[in-house]
């Protein structure tokens, strides 16, 4: 499962909220390691992410409507899926 559509559009909604600075600062290794516990709430929240079609109002009332940790997987996956394409893009 994937978040799919405008990533920037999400990132734009993380980082209207906050999110985006502290994360970066944050070590993203516990969380990984934990990510088996917020799996299923995280495809939950990619499945209403992606069912708001990049519009910014609706991501960020989604995104208000869970719970932090979900948020933070959330970020952590643009983040990656950002860092994947422009690996890709660099290659070719």
């Amino acid at each position: 499962m994937y978040l799919q559509g405008d990533l920037q559009a999400v990132f734009d909604a993380l980082y209207s909220l906050g999110i985006i600075d502290p994360l970066l600062e944050k070590d993203w290794k516990p969380s990984f390691e934990d990510f088996a516990s917020y799996e299923s709430k995280v495809y939950e929240a990619f499945n209403l992410l992606n069912s708001c079609r990049g519009d910014h109002k609706s991501l960020m009332f989604s995104l208000k409507q869970l719970d932090m940790k979900t948020v933070e997987y959330v970020a952590m996956e643009v983040a990656k899926e950002f860092a994947d394409f422009y690996a890709r893009k660099a290659t070719h």
